[in-house]
């Protein structure tokens, strides 16, 4: 997905999270905390629509509480799940599922759910890996359908950033053409010790 020179500018931690083979059963945990978290008006009404594709968005705006993400492989597509959890202060914890696939126009997809899913365009940084959409669209068995961007929810950024050895940054941003950001999120990670992941 990238050029050697785009992979060169990359820290050497996040190279070796990326290159991670997780075949086998293998697990990797990683654990940390959501740092800030912001939702317009209009960002909290498309949370709550998504739910009925399997709520791929944060719908709390509670910060400073414990989060959790956990990768394994997509034994169907060869690529892999991550698994988001995010705990609130009054209730269960969110648990967001996704799933990327070296697949499409792009290269790169990532699914949500009931056949919805992105092309994504991946890029890099001096201290980032940066993943954009493209654009959307619903698979109806083999056929893959469009979504017109003017009925988008607006361009999605994640950014995968390093602060030290071994902590990230993970953020994510929903920009609206026209109402401007929907959603906002950044949380910091860490892997969790080796005795906490695991092979099947």
């Amino acid at each position: 997905m990238l050029a050697d020179e785009q992979w060169a500018r990359l820290p050497l931690a996040i190279r070796q999270r990326y290159s991670k083979r997780l075949a086998g059963g293998r697990t990797v945990v990683y654990t940390g905390r959501v740092t800030e978290m912001d939702m317009s008006r209009a960002g909290a009404v498309l949370a709550q629509l998504v739910r009925l594709i399997g709520g791929p968005l944060p719908t709390s705006c509670d910060v400073d509480v414990p989060s959790v993400v956990t990768v394994t492989e997509d034994m169907r597509s060869g690529g892999q799940v991550w698994t988001r959890l995010y705990a609130r202060r009054r209730g269960f914890p969110q648990v967001i599922p996704s799933s990327k696939r070296f697949a499409g126009p792009t290269g790169l997809e990532e699914h949500v759910g009931y056949g919805v899913g992105m092309t994504l365009m991946v890029f890099a940084t001096d201290r980032a890996l940066v993943f954009t959409s493209d654009r959307y669209f619903v698979l109806v068995g083999r056929v893959r359908l469009w979504v017109p961007r003017w009925c988008c929810p607006g361009k999605l950024t994640v950014t995968h950033g390093e602060v030290d050895a071994t902590r990230f940054v993970f953020s994510l941003d929903i920009v609206h053409p026209l109402l401007g950001t929907l959603i906002h999120q950044r949380a910091i990670f860490e892997e969790a010790p080796a005795g906490t992941q695991n092979r099947a």
